[in-house]
Formats: structure tokens, sequence, C-alpha cells
């Protein structure tokens, strides 16, 4: 009788075996990645993307950034991410004040992080210059854009791209130029291309704005294409954080340009929704 108990109770913690959903009898530790699953984010870009300005004080805030910030402030795309895919890890190499022609350097670091799924936020810096005759060039930026954009497609063919349009920067003047705090920000060399004399109707001053409103528009349009030519593996956002109209409410009230943590946050989820990663970490 001893016998049969004791067979019967090998059968039973072999049928559990067996009704493991893994099949494994040495199930993945916690944290790390499935196959297919992915490991490495990185985001490329400006302040935006290193979440400048959204602490208390105007430096880089890396935990809020909406792409790899890490903060329970911000439900980044790194965060919504690993809701899904606990072993993913992120990389900013995102620095402020870049331009489109630092892009290449940035996607160089990403191959070297071995990224599976890049975000890519660039060309404020571009229009935001001392003087509009200052702004990069429309075609100088494509070239900038389709050369990081190469460096990725070679180094990291398999990787996920996800290029996010520019935030539209004269929304920002429109509700902010009757913000007499927001006035003297920018009176302190904020965007100056787009927000100097901020107050000021002369023609000159209004036809400035427009041309910068207009280059950021085509900026827009390039990184579009970019992002087409590259192949079905570079996502653009189809223009959704440009189209986000945002509030004072979601910038920080030191230099009244850089979005807070609830801006961060906004930008997270409009770019997520547009992103279309969703499923990546659900198909196991």
């Amino acid at each position: 009788m001893r016998r049969w108990t004791a067979a019967l109770a090998c059968l039973a913690a072999l049928v559990a075996l067996a009704c493991d959903g893994s099949g494994d009898a040495s199930p993945r530790p916690s944290g790390t990645p499935a196959p297919g699953e992915p490991r490495v984010l990185v985001a490329l870009g400006d302040s935006v993307s290193t979440g400048y300005g959204s602490c208390l004080v105007l430096v880089s805030c890396e935990r809020n950034s909406w792409s790899t910030g890490d903060g329970l402030r911000v439900e980044s795309l790194y965060r919504r991410l690993r809701a899904d895919a606990p072993g993913l890890r992120a990389y900013n190499r995102a620095v402020p004040g870049a331009r489109a022609a630092a892009l290449t350097g940035q996607a160089r670091s990403a191959v070297r992080d071995k990224a599976d799924l890049v975000t890519v936020l660039i060309g404020a810096n571009d229009a935001c210059r001392g003087d509009v005759d200052d702004m990069t060039p429309v075609a100088t930026f494509r070239d900038q854009v389709d050369a990081a954009l190469g460096v990725l497609r070679e180094g990291r063919p398999k990787a996920r791209v996800l290029v996010v349009s520019i935030p539209d920067l004269y929304r920002l003047w429109q509700i902010g130029h009757t913000e007499p705090r927001a006035v003297r920000a920018w009176s302190r060399g904020v965007c100056p291309s787009l927000l100097a004399d901020a107050t000021s109707t002369a023609p000159a001053a209004v036809a400035r704005r427009a041309r910068v409103r207009d280059r950021i528009e085509a900026y827009d349009g390039q990184l579009r294409a970019a992002c087409r030519a590259y192949g079905s593996r570079c996502r653009w956002d189809g223009g959704a954080v440009h189209r986000h109209r945002f509030d004072l409410d979601q910038v920080n009230a030191l230099d009244w340009f850089h979005p807070n943590a609830t801006g961060q946050g906004r930008l997270a989820e409009v770019a997520w929704n547009a992103s279309g990663w969703s499923g990546l970490t659900r198909a196991r």
C-alpha cells in the first residue's frame, strides 16, 4: 500500500510539472527577458527627452523622461513596457541643446547599447536659434536625420524606431505671451528666434515667429519622410505630439519652456498611443 501511495505521489508531481505553463522545470528568473522580448530601450534627442527642468531646478532629470524615465511621477514608455517586460533596460543618450547634427553620435551610442527600441525627438534646437537666419536649413536637417537613422539601420537592423514630431512651440508663444512670468523668463534667452520680444506686435516680430513656426512644420515633414525611407521598422507618430494642445500647467515655472513632470507624462501618453509598441511584449 505504501508503494502505491509513493507511486501516486510521484505521478502527481509529474502531472503538476507537465501542467506548468512554461513546460520548463527551471523557469527563467524574474527580470530575464523572454526570447524575442525587447531588452534595451534607448532615447535619442535633446533636453526634452532628458527630462530637463522637470525637477526643482533647470537640469536634466532623467527619472522624469517621457521615454526612459523610471520615476513614479511619469508613466514613461519605459515603465509601460516594463509592465510586461521586466527585464527591459533603458539608456538615455539625449543631450540638452542637441541639434540634428548631434544625432549620429547618439545613434552610435544606441548601437553600442544594443538597442532593440529607440525613440527620437529632435528639432526644437535647430529652430530655437539666436536669429531666424541661424536656423538649420531644412535640407541639412534632413541629411543629418538620415545619417543618424542610417547608423541605426546598419548597426541594429532589427531595432524598432519611434520618431516623434516636434512639440508646437508656436502654440507655447500663443498661450504664454500674455503671462508676465513667462515673458520675463523668455527674455533671458529662451528660444530667442521665437520668444524674444514676446509681447511685440510689430510686423517684423510677427513675421519672425511665423518663420519659426513654418520651419518646425517643415522639420516635421522631413522627420516623417526620413522615417518612411527607413522602412517598416520605423514608426512616425503621425504628428501626434505636435498636435497635442498642451497648456502652461504642463511646462515648468522656471523657464516656462520645458515640460514639467505633468507635461512629460502627457508627452509619454501621446507618444505611447502613437507608437504601436503596446503589443511588443505580449506575444510570448
